[in-house]
């Protein structure tokens, strides 16, 4: 198993966060409904993420870490945790603004207030998990040393880390905190450069013919080639 199972369950967090940015520029009948609809992507989505996360921290700590050549997969669980935290937040900004002005829930006038108070709450808490997950990811990295080769699996840095950093800057704008400005813009910098990284790697590697090279595939050919080896 690797964190690669993350990725299916992740794209029902981004169609989440992106109806709730659709939704701000909607009239407010169609906003209501692609809010409400955006909360149960977000529903399917980061709970499944929460299990699957679980397992894989299960891998890592009852076997080895993934091989050097997958290592960037170790960033892919700040997917979900960036995405999820924003999504909520922008959804929770919504609803702050729709629901009062549309009595969505008659029975409770303060559904609005509690739905972004809330949605702060839950971004702070998978926030600070994704933290965790950013600690365990630089620790593996630093254990693959000397060297980790480059290959298309380095795009996995860059996703995880710009939902991440744009998380911490959504949630600097609603405390507001110097604390997470900071943070976030530091991160969105780390984004970039490695933006330009992995893209100018991206185009040497090709050019040179080497990007689409697979060391596990000439392992397997050798296996195969053994003597006893099974067909």
């Amino acid at each position: 198993m690797t964190a690669a199972w993350l990725l299916p369950v992740v794209s029902t967090i981004v169609a989440a966060a992106t109806g709730a940015i659709v939704a701000t520029v909607l009239d407010d009948q169609r906003a209501i409904w692609t809010v409400t609809i955006s909360y149960i992507l977000w529903g399917c989505g980061v709970p499944l993420a929460m299990c699957i996360l679980v397992i894989y921290f299960q891998r890592l700590t009852m076997h080895s870490l993934p091989p050097r050549e997958v290592i960037v997969s170790v960033f892919l669980p700040l997917g979900p945790l960036g995405q999820g935290a924003f999504a909520i937040l922008q959804l929770g900004q919504d609803s702050l603004t729709l629901f009062e002005r549309n009595r969505y829930v008659p029975a409770a006038p303060a559904a609005g207030q509690v739905l972004y108070t809330a949605g702060v709450l839950v971004a702070l808490v998978l926030w600070g998990f994704g933290l965790v997950w950013l600690f365990f990811a630089l620790a593996s990295i630093l254990r693959a040393t000397p060297r980790f080769p480059f290959n298309l699996g380095w795009w996995g840095f860059t996703f995880p880390l710009g939902v991440y950093s744009v998380a911490t800057t959504t949630l600097a704008k609603v405390l507001p905190s110097l604390a997470f400005k900071g943070l976030g813009t530091a991160l969105s910098l780390v984004v970039v450069a490695l933006w330009l990284v992995v893209g100018l790697g991206t185009v040497r590697y090709g050019l040179s013919g080497k990007l689409l090279h697979a060391p596990c595939v000439q392992e397997w050919e050798a296996a195969k080639r053994e003597p006893g080896a099974s067909s």
